[in-house]
């Protein structure tokens, strides 16, 4: 069983962000269901790097912080969908205003993050 190391801090928003959204691909799955991805095996053509496990573990997390919704069709073979909340819609303008941040400063964000690994390997 799990057991968490450092205890939870959830006295401001930004422990709250980070608590929900802490995850490689949270962002971006809730990015591609808000464009229509709502399919697993969409989501994982979308973000081939990320196995279906860790796929289904945050689209689980996501679903427990009521981000998003899964709907489970009744047929052979059976079919899920996801959907954003009306809650999980309001994410949608801050992750647009950081992806135009980070695509603002790319070249700079990406100089940085390469040095950075260069001077790690050393």
């Amino acid at each position: 069983m799990y057991e968490r190391k450092i205890p939870l801090n959830l006295n401001c928003g930004l422990d709250l962000i980070g608590e929900v959204l802490y995850g490689k691909w949270k962002i971006r799955l809730i990015w591609f269901i808000n464009e229509g991805f709502q399919r697993p095996s969409e989501l994982q053509r979308k973000i081939p790097d990320a196995s279906r496990r860790v796929l289904n573990i945050q689209l689980k997390e996501l679903e427990a912080h009521e981000l998003v919704t899964k709907v489970i069709y009744a047929q052979v073979p059976p079919k899920v969908e996801y959907s954003l909340t009306e809650f999980g819609k309001t994410l949608i303008p801050v992750i647009s205003a950081l992806g135009y941040w980070g695509d603002e400063h790319q070249e700079r964000l990406r100089n940085l993050i390469l040095q950075n690994i260069s001077s790690n390997q050393i």
